[in-house]
């Protein structure tokens, strides 16, 4: 398949956003888009610029930029005589925000919910362990207001997701490493959607379960407990991995 041949059309890529996106971020999500999802694969030529421009009906300025920006992401590289290609996907920037929305809305397959949680794994016991040495009292308030949230709500898929994060997010803030909040920041449209692949308010006795196995990070954050706030945390993100996996799998 030829990256002319693929390249999905600039009206979807902003479809149910709700937002006016401009010329330069459909053409951005666009392309990165199609390149994520292998419709454009690595080492593939883009078509030339009078093709680019007949398609997305954009100015050449715009096309321009767009290109720029998918080269500061990692996903092409201009050389001379040869034309702008597409790298190797060990030169792409998936830690950018941009582009982990645009891994979500393509569809999280096995692998990236693979990889999300691999991460996590390395991430978020780390936070948990420093959180149990440099919390204060307000981040303790915080982190139960989101672990009452999370037990309220009962129905709600997504408002139980937001919640989650919630409060995932304050032990990392927590942590009083910024790094460690940074990181956080940059997952956090993944983290939403991998919480919503299978919520536990489909059932109340794993909604209790769930929030309990939460509600024991904190408990060990509390404590000054680092070794236990860290083991509470991958006690959560294995349970939520293996949930979404088997509910997958069903599916």
């Amino acid at each position: 398949m030829t990256a002319a041949s693929s390249l999905t059309s600039l009206s979807a890529s902003g479809r149910g956003s709700g937002q006016t996106v401009s010329s330069h971020d459909q053409i951005v999500r666009s392309l990165g888009q199609d390149i994520l999802a292998g419709r454009i694969a690595p080492g593939d030529k883009l078509p030339g610029e009078a093709d680019l421009l007949r398609r997305f009906g954009v100015s050449r300025t715009a096309l321009r930029e767009a290109l720029k920006t998918l080269s500061a992401k990692g996903f092409l590289v201009v050389k001379t005589r040869v034309g702008t290609k597409v790298t190797e996907p060990l030169r792409w920037n998936l830690f950018d925000s941009e582009v982990l929305a645009w891994q979500v809305a393509n569809g999280m397959d096995a692998q990236f919910r693979r990889h999300l949680a691999e991460v996590r794994r390395a991430l978020e016991p780390a936070a948990a362990a420093l959180a149990a040495e440099h919390r204060s009292a307000e981040d303790l308030d915080g982190m139960r207001a989101a672990i009452a949230a999370m037990r309220h709500e009962q129905t709600s898929e997504y408002a139980f997701a937001r919640a989650d994060l919630d409060l995932h997010l304050r032990i990392a803030v927590a942590s009083k490493n910024p790094m460690m909040r940074s990181l956080a920041s940059v997952i956090e449209t993944a983290l939403l959607e991998a919480f919503t692949l299978s919520p536990p308010t489909r059932s109340e006795a794993l909604h209790r379960e769930t929030v309990d196995l939460h509600e024991r990070i904190v408990d060990r954050i509390e404590a000054s407990d680092a070794v236990g706030a860290a083991s509470a945390m991958l006690a959560v993100i294995d349970a939520g991995y293996r949930r979404v996996e088997a509910e997958q799998d069903a599916g």
